[in-house]
């Protein structure tokens, strides 16, 4: 499995990076990860979407569009 990341955005003090891996089926699969912190306090957590992609960019289109849901409404990935 191989995985891609696109370019990470900040807002305020959290990181977004949209990523996305291949499944064993060649299909792609979008992830986020939300990153807070600096240091040893740094605390990232990483979702992983149900929907599968027939290409990468499609994947992190996704995982870009549920990063900034997030950020307007944060119980969203809870």
């Amino acid at each position: 499995m191989s995985s891609i990341s696109s370019l990470p955005f900040t807002v305020g003090k959290f990181l977004i990076t949209p990523l996305t891996r291949t499944d064993v089926a060649g299909r792609f699969i979008a992830s986020l990860s939300i990153r807070r912190g600096q240091g040893t306090q740094t605390n990232d957590r990483v979702y992983t979407f149900k929907p599968e992609f027939n290409n990468p960019d499609s994947a992190l289109t996704y995982a870009a569009a549920q990063g900034r849901y997030w950020l307007l409404n944060p119980a969203s990935l809870a």
